[in-house]
């Protein structure tokens, strides 16, 4: 794939997925900016990054607090030069139950993290990297987003929006050199020992990898005719 010396902020790199996609940016010859609230996981993940030869800043952040958000990506522009790619990876689903039993604390929470979480550092590197002509936004979103997923209401919903502001926004900034997609992972299995079977007609889990390869052929720029999409990654879901 085709990078040309990018430079990429990434959000929930500590482990699983946000992990895959720093260490495929990183071997791709791509510039890191990374960005966890797991300071000891955000760590190990840029180790390894650094040791396959990338330059990699890190920022210990909440991606629910617009301040933190917008500080880190102008130390990152500061930093690079420029921000040529943005993930927007991190994501909460910590809460599994009956909608009728919910707490409208989690509710919040989700909504903080995994709708501001993505607005944020969006807002404030689009007119960055309209000014440059160039750009490459990919967010992550989830099958819960597309199907509606039953002990997960208040998830689905975030995603949901994570999958309609990709395409809205998708059409502003495409003709300013900006390209907007979401990836939607289906049943991932970041241990390893967890292989789901009956959620998928492939009748496994997939990997961070797996998903990650697909995040980073969109920031590439082999994905320039791509906008405005919604990638399920999913092994063929089975709606459970």
């Amino acid at each position: 794939m085709t990078f040309n010396n990018r430079a990429a902020f990434v959000t929930g790199v500590a482990h699983g997925i946000g992990r895959a996609i720093a260490v495929g940016l990183a071997k791709e010859g791509c510039s890191l900016a990374l960005a966890d609230l797991n300071e000891e996981g955000l760590c190990e993940t840029a180790k390894i990054a650094e040791e396959i030869g990338a330059k990699v800043m890190t920022f210990v952040l909440d991606v629910s607090s617009e301040e933190q958000v917008n500080d880190a990506i102008e130390k990152a522009i500061y930093n690079f030069g420029k921000i040529d790619i943005l993930v927007n990876n991190a994501g909460i689903y910590n809460t599994f139950g009956k909608f009728v039993d919910s707490d409208p604390k989690q509710w919040r929470k989700k909504t903080e993290v995994n709708i501001f979480g993505t607005l944020y550092p969006t807002h404030k590197v689009l007119p960055h990297m309209i000014g440059n002509g160039y750009g490459r936004i990919i967010n992550i979103g989830s099958v819960a987003g597309i199907y509606g997923i039953d002990n997960m209401v208040d998830y689905s919903m975030t995603k949901g929006a994570v999958i309609a502001f990709t395409r809205a926004l998708a059409k502003e900034a495409a003709p300013l050199g900006v390209t907007v997609n979401c990836v939607s992972p289906g049943s991932i299995d970041v241990t390893g020992h967890n292989p789901m079977p009956e959620h998928s007609f492939i009748g496994h889990a997939g990997t961070p990898e797996e998903c990650a390869a697909a995040v980073i052929f969109l920031a590439s720029d082999d994905a320039s005719y791509v906008c405005g999409q919604n990638l399920a990654v999913d092994g063929c879901r089975k709606k459970v």
